[in-house]
């Protein structure tokens, strides 16, 4: 007979108070993995950060995997919906602005979630994930892109599309990097050559 600590079934919340309590232990579970890593992180140090009884946590979120899937996705949403804002706001703006803004979207997401790196880089995640939310974030872009530049093809789009992805995890490593010299100097050309880059992609 299977435990609630082996089951591979989640329980999902249907009242608003199962949500909140999802919520706590996702944040609190966020909180270990950026404290300690996710490899040493327990569940009985999730539930206890959370205030809440481990076969609560359990009952939920079977295992860590589960619980650190869960957390992925919800920053996944996150991320699309804030590309899809910034999708939306564009319009307003000038090239130098709208490359200014995508040259540091990944390094402001991260800084703001630092869990969400964790679970990127150090967590068992199934590859498959980690690629699933590379290619809808390529499409975010791509259909950004294609707002601005209605005449280009699909190709050419998806194509600038993976440019400014590349472009955009560059500045995370030059960001992450610990105690590089002239690290906002080299921010500033980065976002130089996405300005560079982005006119010609639009034709301008």
């Amino acid at each position: 007979m299977s435990s609630q600590k082996t089951s591979s079934v989640r329980r999902v919340p249907q009242r608003q108070r199962g949500h909140e309590r999802v919520a706590a232990l996702l944040e609190a579970a966020a909180g270990c993995f950026v404290e300690k890593g996710y490899g040493a992180t327990t569940m009985t140090e999730i539930a206890a950060r959370a205030g809440a009884a481990i076969g609560s946590l359990y009952q939920f979120f079977p295992t860590k995997e589960a619980l650190a899937r869960a957390l992925l996705e919800q920053y996944a949403q996150s991320v699309y919906a804030e590309l899809g804002k910034l999708a939306e706001q564009s319009a307003q703006w000038d090239t130098e602005e709208l490359a200014a803004r995508l040259s540091l979207f990944l390094v402001a997401f991260r800084r703001r979630h630092p869990a969400f790196v964790i679970l990127v880089e150090a967590a068992p995640t199934p590859a498959a994930d980690a690629m699933a939310i590379r290619r809808r974030v390529r499409a975010e872009l791509q259909a950004l892109l294609a707002h601005r530049a209605p005449r280009r093809s699909s190709e050419d789009l998806y194509a600038a599309a993976v440019v400014v992805q590349q472009l955009m995890k560059a500045a995370v490593a030059i960001q992450a990097e610990p105690g590089m010299p002239g690290r906002h100097a080299a921010l500033g050309q980065l976002q130089h050559a996405m300005q560079l880059y982005l006119h010609d992609v639009f034709g301008e």
